[in-house]
């Protein structure tokens, strides 16, 4: 007994025509007769009626049919399981980054999942966040960490981060004492910001354009330590999320931006349809930002 031979039974039972099952499986009607007609000789019983134009199941066709059913399945669960064993064994994960930003966790998740899989190789890519994300829609990367305005359509997602907008000064500028500020008033400086595609400038842009307001960015870096270390020297204005100043405290004060509500977020995207590699990784990466440091 062969598993072909149960997939054409199987076949032939729900299509009720031999015709319409050779169609199905994609050989000729004569190789399907042929097939079952072996399977019968090998059970020892005919399981279509074929005195009638609709092959009709046998009192023994009916018994053997869900066990037939139930034999394919486990063949294809076996298959699966085997898959997704050697997905883990050997094979390849791409994953992303956003340029100039240093995600502890994620490289704790890329460890953790190196050691538990040695046998895959992990390539890692450092690119903007609108890239990023299109690289995992084309899937040329399975999984990335990206700053964005928006959670991504048609993409799942888990957010790192949410923070809203702020602006970051020291402590002998004008906007100093103020306790916050509004894009107007920052527009009024020159400014320095992430480059277009990151979150934090896509949420910033977004937000000038809906007030009909043209900063000045006089200045871009990518990574935010940058940015803060430029707006520390007196060059300008830093617009940045909340947590990227938390280490420039001694020189830098922060004011939140009050008309700017949409918070900028990072995100871990990948495809639904995804391989058990990167579902591995997921579970790695999960526990990693849900440590207590993992900010």
């Amino acid at each position: 007994m062969e598993l072909r031979q149960l997939e054409y039974f199987v076949a032939v039972a729900e299509e009720r025509s031999f015709t319409r099952a050779a169609e199905r499986v994609h050989i000729s009607q004569s190789g399907v007769s042929a097939q079952i007609r072996r399977l019968e000789r090998e059970l020892g019983a005919e399981l279509f009626d074929r005195s009638a134009r609709v092959a009709t199941l046998t009192v023994a066709g009916k018994a053997a049919l869900e066990h037939a059913r139930a034999a394919l399945a486990a063949a294809g669960a076996t298959g699966r399981a085997v898959g997704e064993v050697t997905g883990l064994v050997r094979g390849r994960l791409s994953a992303g980054m956003v340029v100039g930003c240093t995600v502890t966790p994620l490289f704790e998740a890329l460890a953790a999942f190196h050691r538990a899989h040695p046998g895959v190789e992990i390539s890692l890519l450092e690119d903007g966040s609108d890239r990023l994300v299109e690289g995992v829609r084309t899937g040329a990367l399975d999984l990335a960490l990206a700053g964005t305005a928006a959670l991504p359509e048609g993409l799942e997602t888990l957010t790192v981060v949410s923070e809203r907008l702020v602006a970051a000064v020291p402590a002998d500028h004008a906007l100093a004492g103020r306790p916050r500020t509004t894009l107007a008033e920052l527009c009024a400086h020159p400014l320095v910001c992430m480059p277009p595609g990151t979150g934090v400038r896509t949420v910033f842009d977004r937000a000038c354009a809906a007030r009909g307001l043209e900063p000045a960015v006089t200045l871009q870096a990518s990574a935010p330590d940058a940015v803060a270390d430029l707006a520390a020297r007196g060059l300008a204005v830093a617009v940045l999320s909340a947590s990227m100043t938390e280490h420039h405290r001694d020189r830098l004060v922060t004011l939140p931006l009050d008309d700017v509500e949409t918070p900028a977020l990072l995100v871990l995207v990948w495809k639904s349809t995804s391989n058990p590699a990167v579902r591995e990784l997921l579970a790695h990466a999960r526990r990693a930002f849900a440590a207590p440091d993992a900010g």
